[in-house]
């Protein structure tokens, strides 16, 4: 059996990654979704280990220099994300096909370091983009005006990646989606993938 690949999923803010994500693990019970690790505050109602992996700045780095993160980035606001390799180990050891979603950098990087990954650009037009944002009302008005901007730019570089989903239709895209996953799980000879109805 070919190694157990590792999807990875990526697009700019506001594609709907995350929609399709959960709809891919729902039809295909052997995906499960790393748990990404952060910086920044636990929120009310937010589980350490569920929603992320939540580590002081001093543990994220000590992390970083010990070689425990596969990806890892900064942000503007001085919060860092990043998967931990023990997440993909766990996944793996437990017999599941890991899911991971990054932001496009983070994406790149495990493109480059996983030869079993498989890349999946999500992309919507700039407009929708913008529509989503702001419905979700989850940032002001000028991060809302930068995240389009770099969506933008995101969007120049899909041809970076093995696919592309464009997610103008949510049924539409999913079905792309996980027709996607199903071809690439049985060319890796990965058994029990049986989409779900």
């Amino acid at each position: 059996m070919a190694s157990r690949p590792v999807f990875v999923v990526t697009g700019p803010s506001g594609a709907g990654k995350g929609t399709l994500i959960r709809e891919l693990v729902a039809r295909i019970p052997v995906l499960e979704v790393a748990v990404s690790a952060t910086t920044r505050p636990q929120r009310p109602g937010e589980v350490d280990g569920t929603e992320y992996w939540f580590l002081t700045d001093e543990e994220f780095e000590r992390r970083v220099h010990a070689g425990e993160f596969l990806e890892h980035v900064a942000y503007v606001s001085c919060r860092r994300y990043g998967t931990l390799r023990s997440q993909l180990d766990r996944i793996l050891g437990d017999g599941h096909v890991c899911v991971l979603e990054l932001e496009l950098e983070g994406a790149l990087a495990v493109q480059r370091e996983v030869p079993a990954s498989v890349t999946v650009f999500i992309a919507a037009d700039v407009s929708e983009l913008e529509r989503r944002l702001r419905e979700r009302a989850t940032e002001s008005t000028g991060e809302i005006d930068e995240r389009i901007e770099l969506a933008r730019r995101q969007l120049e570089r899909a041809h970076l990646f093995r696919y592309m989903v464009r997610n103008d239709d949510l049924e539409r895209a999913g079905a792309v989606l996980a027709a996607i996953v199903e071809r690439e799980l049985e060319l890796a000879g990965v058994p029990g993938t049986m989409v779900r109805p």
